[in-house]
Parts: structure tokens; sequence; C-alpha cells
């Protein structure tokens, strides 16, 4: 079976995995909306009605009210790639939830998850 474009996958089916990796780690699902919210400018009404939707990851980005002007200092390997060089916009945006979710999960203190 051909794999779903990232695109097409429902942010609401990816979100509790973005939460179980940072609970089993003994971090909390506030920090995890803590970090989307930074990323996207969504406030949490804003998040929960994306969920609510099933928006796909798309339409995520997409209607995102802004993404954090400190995007540019999310850099590091996920998936054996450098977020800094993924070049399709979409992509990018993905691997950078995907990282800071993994600096979470690593312990990382939240002022630099949030490149403060």
């Amino acid at each position: 079976m051909p794999r779903k474009p990232i695109g097409d996958m429902a942010f609401a089916k990816v979100y509790p995995m973005y939460v179980q990796k940072a609970e089993r780690k003994g971090r909390t699902q506030h920090e995890v909306d803590q970090i989307i919210l930074w990323l996207t400018g969504y406030d949490e009404a804003g998040l929960q009605a994306q969920i609510d939707d099933e928006k796909n990851f798309q339409a995520f980005f997409d209607e995102a009210p802004r993404m954090n002007p400190n995007t540019g200092l999310i850099t590091g390997v996920v998936c054996g790639v450098r977020v800094e060089e993924v070049e399709d916009p979409l992509m990018r945006k993905v691997r950078w939830l995907d990282k800071l979710v993994d600096e979470l999960a690593k312990g990382k203190a939240m002022e630099k998850i949030l490149r403060e």
C-alpha cells in the first residue's frame, strides 16, 4: 500500500503520538501544546478546533495564524535529515514540529526549546 503524503495526514491522528512521546519521558500534554502554540500562533481554542475538525497537516499549517519568526533557529537532525536543509515548505514545518517534540522528550528546558 502506498504511503499517504504528509500533507494529507490528519494532524489529529499524529497529535496523540506527540503527546505519548512526551509523556513517556515525563513531560506533559500542556508542554506539547505550548510548543505547538509557539510554533504556529494558534491559541488553545484554535488548536483544539484543528484537532476536532481533523484537519490535515497541509490545512493545519496553512491556517496557522502566524508561524513563529524564530523558526530559523530550529536546527538539527530528525530521522537522519537536517531540518534546516528540508526544501519542501510543508515538510520543513512538520520537521520543525518533530524536532521540538524530540527536544521536549529528551528533557531539554522549555526556554531552550522555544528559542528564548
